[in-house]
């Protein structure tokens, strides 16, 4: 005999919306999880200075007190001051600004009385005074240890101990969809969190930082969270919130942080040197876009092309060529421009390393040794100079130049080689233009080039600029470069 059991259509949907109660408590259990176990380590900061303010931008209708300048100075902060009418005098202001950071290990071998605290560099950039708060509501007065302006990435330290560090996670191995939680002190309400996913990693050509790998989230970040720790479930911080795509100064859903691994890395250099030593192969590469892969033979569109080798560059004596497409570097796949320029530089200097490529049809393993780039900043040869703080190749011009890009002045350099998201490719310099002055200065050759480009930096500044005239075309104009060191 058959039984059939029938439960009342009541008790059915009672059970399901009580398992599905149960799997938000358990989700919302492990939030406060992740808030208790990792907010001991993040800490608000404060920063004062002072700096000059040149107003150039007039407030509509001539009147800059229109909506009332607590309201702006709210949305635009530290850059308030830059819009204001052009009626307000030239002064130093003072400067309070505001962002998080979170504790970092301190290396072996190093002092264990000092905590070690990593945060953007554009929080602390020209503070006279730093004070950290930690969760307790402790202050300490912090010291800048170092700061790498191109990946905005800086530490600080303050007197005190046994403040326990945050726990690093793999950001390679993170995924597009995780829940991630960003903690940090947005408005300056310190300790806040809030959720979201990451909605995409390998962000590049943001015009953010010079060295870009960012993973976009949209868990909600605003200003004051900058350098706070962008953390997966596991509490684990996998980025370090930087910045947010909005129209308003506010969260308008993406929000883009630096990935973990490259904050580790910059983070220990700080720690034990003061300062960030990149790899570099003295190459230019470009993206291979559909047409480029056909024309070189290449099957896919996976790899980047070297458009060019700088003689006597740890690259050319490697044996690359131009032409090559690479395809791996160290044993990591090589898919975008910006990838494959954080790779070398996260290389050690002199460290070997497998370059895969395909050349003419052909797969192809060399390998370089890693050069230095703060020792490789210009790299000569004759009748070319690389830059690489400008991202540029400049030669002497020659009949087959002056041909090849239908030009006829004798005079200057020409710009054969522009990286892309360089500081020369963002200002608009492109291949063919040709550079007349620096400084008001004319040139008439690489080494003039070079030797007065160097004139010009200040290898103590964070800000760098150059004044170049150049000549497109038939027409002459003045460009200002400015980027930091």
């Amino acid at each position: 005999m058959l039984l059939i059991v029938l439960m009342p259509f009541s008790l059915a949907t009672a059970s399901i919306q009580e398992n599905g109660i149960e799997n938000l408590r358990q989700t919302s259990k492990a939030f406060a999880d992740v808030s208790r176990s990792v907010s001991p380590s993040v800490v608000f900061i404060q920063v004062e200075g002072r700096k000059a303010v040149a107003p150039t931008f007039r407030f509509p209708f001539n009147d800059e007190n229109w909506f009332g300048n607590d309201l702006f100075e709210r949305f635009f902060g530290d850059r308030f001051d830059e819009y204001k009418s052009p009626r307000s005098p030239q002064n130093q202001r003072e400067m309070i600004g505001q962002g998080s950071g979170f504790v970092f290990k301190v290396k072996e071998g190093l002092l264990k009385d000092k905590t070690y605290i990593l945060t953007n560099n554009h929080v602390v950039e020209n503070a006279e005074k730093i004070t950290v708060v930690l969760q307790n509501d402790r202050k300490f007065y912090a010291q800048v240890v170092g700061v790498d302006p191109q990946s905005d990435v800086a530490l600080i330290e303050i007197n005190t101990s046994n403040i326990p560090a945050a726990l690093l996670g793999d950001s390679s191995a993170l995924e597009v969809g995780e829940w991630v939680i960003a903690i940090g002190s947005p408005f300056g309400l310190s300790h806040s969190l809030t959720v979201g996913v990451v909605s995409a990693t390998g962000r590049t050509s943001l015009g953010i930082n010079d060295y870009e790998d960012f993973i976009q989230t949209d868990a909600a970040i605003n200003p004051g969270n900058s350098g706070g720790p962008l953390v997966n479930i596991d509490g684990e911080v996998i980025g370090m919130n930087t910045a947010i795509f909005s129209r308003n100064g506010g969260y308008m859903g993406i929000g883009f942080a630096i990935p973990i691994n490259l904050v580790k890395s910059i983070g220990e250099q700080l720690m034990s040197k003061g300062e960030v030593i990149r790899g570099h192969l003295g190459i230019v590469v470009q993206e291979l876009s559909d047409s480029l892969a056909k024309s070189f033979g290449i099957t896919d569109n996976d790899g980047i092309l070297v458009s060019q080798v700088m003689p006597d560059s740890p690259a050319a004596k490697a044996g690359l060529e131009q032409g090559d497409v690479i395809t791996q570097f160290g044993g990591t796949a090589v898919t975008t421009v910006g990838k494959f320029r954080n790779l070398v530089a996260l290389s050690k200097p002199n460290s070997k390393k497998n370059i895969s490529v395909v050349r003419k049809g052909k797969d192809i393993t060399l390998v370089v040794v890693v050069g230095s780039m703060q020792n490789d900043k210009a790299t000569l040869s004759g009748n070319a100079v690389s830059r690489e703080e400008l991202g540029l190749v400049v030669e002497n011009i020659t009949s087959s130049l002056a041909e090849q890009y239908d030009v006829v002045q004798e005079k200057g350099v020409i710009v054969t080689a522009v990286e892309p998201g360089s500081v020369a490719a963002l200002a608009g310099i492109e291949p063919g233009t040709i550079i007349l002055q620096v400084n008001r200065k004319p040139i008439s050759n690489v080494q003039e080039f070079s030797g007065m480009l160097n004139e010009a930096l200040n290898k103590n500044a964070v800000e760098q600029s150059v004044l170049l005239l150049l000549l497109r075309g038939n027409i002459q104009q003045f460009l200002a470069l400015n980027w930091k060191g």
